[in-house]
């Protein structure tokens, strides 16, 4: 597991190795992550949109932006936590991601940037 902490907020990552399909007359690997977004701080905070950086290893960096996570833009009181499943494909055995969830602190209205700590992908077999 991988964890950062930004500004009192915790984001701990884990990952799994999902499988292989052919997609396209090319092979894919799939991988799964779960993240879990904890609110150490003493102000209540939304997450409103997120990040993403993705390394693959045989291709280029693949950058995606969007609203929310998974469909949600949860609110977290102090002491909360939210966490939630998705998944990423690549065309190697190997690679990563990391980025960041952009944040709101309701005390003062606040924007602010959490980071997500760089978590990798690898197929068991690619490890030998």
């Amino acid at each position: 597991m991988t964890t950062q902490v930004t500004k009192g907020i915790k984001v701990s990552v884990s990952t799994n190795f999902e499988g292989t399909f052919f997609k396209n007359y090319k092979m894919h690997y799939a991988f799964g992550y779960t993240i879990t977004i904890e609110n150490l701080s003493k102000e209540s905070v939304q997450l409103t949109s997120r990040h993403w950086e993705i390394y693959d290893s045989l291709n280029d960096l693949e950058i995606m932006d969007g609203e929310g996570v998974v469909g949600k833009k949860p609110v977290l009181n102090p002491g909360q936590s939210h966490t939630y499943n998705s998944g990423c494909l690549l065309t190697s055995p190997i690679g990563a991601m990391r980025g960041h969830y952009n944040m709101v602190g309701f005390n003062e209205n606040k924007k602010f940037r959490v980071q997500i700590p760089t978590f990798k992908f690898s197929a068991p077999f690619a490890l030998n």
